[in-house]
């Protein structure tokens, strides 16, 4: 599984922030985010979205620790298709498309009972496009706050049921029911039943 705690710290330090100003930023303590780091606790849905959001990095860095190991082919500028087709052909072990098999998909595992499975990764594209699995009693929000980040999100339930909490209104998603909303409204997802709720989301626009 990919160090997610580790590329969080690498992107903090990058971005100059103490732990314990991210923690104050996000509102959570010192202590959870160090946990984070080093890999003794997974962030939940909400947690996640407040680090990116506020390290301003996209949640695709956390899945792939050699995304910035691919240099740019001579002549082709980065958030370009053509870079993205370049990319895809220099390193096809990247598992990001154009066919991602499905045992080669690279997973998160979240905390609340959230996993996370990448389906696809063009560079350069503003998406996060993901099969996701909410188990019995599973959350977006340990906490059970609503989450905000940037973006557009498009989801499809494809098993299981998934009740949204999206502003002041809660609805239950059943199998073949879709939901979109921009992502700055505050929402939090959970399943109250006894099965896994499964479904393909894609978040566009998100932080880059």
């Amino acid at each position: 599984m990919p160090p997610v705690g580790a590329r969080i710290r690498q992107a903090r330090l990058e971005r100059g922030t103490s732990l314990r100003a991210l923690a104050r930023e996000i509102g959570v303590s010192a202590s959870l985010v160090s946990q984070i780091e080093t890999g003794k606790s997974q962030p939940s849905v909400s947690t996640l979205y407040a680090i990116t959001s506020a390290l301003g990095i996209s949640v695709e860095v956390l899945f792939d620790v050699r995304e910035s190991a691919v240099a740019s082919p001579p002549g082709a500028s980065p958030a370009t298709v053509p870079h993205a087709l370049a990319a895809l052909a220099a390193d096809q072990g990247r598992r990001i498309g154009p066919l991602v098999a499905a045992g080669g998909r690279e997973t998160l595992e979240l905390d609340s009972g959230v996993v996370w499975e990448r389906l696809g990764r063009v560079p350069g594209a503003e998406a996060d496009f993901l099969l996701v699995t909410y188990r019995p009693g599973g959350s977006s929000s340990g906490s059970g706050g609503l989450m905000r980040h940037p973006g557009t999100e498009y989801g499809y339930l494809t098993s299981g049921e998934l009740i949204l909490t999206l502003g002041f209104k809660e609805y239950t998603l059943r199998p073949g029911d879709s939901v979109c909303f921009e992502s700055t409204t505050p929402h939090r997802y959970r399943n109250d039943g006894e099965v896994p709720a499964v479904g393909v989301w894609f978040v566009s626009g998100g932080v880059q």
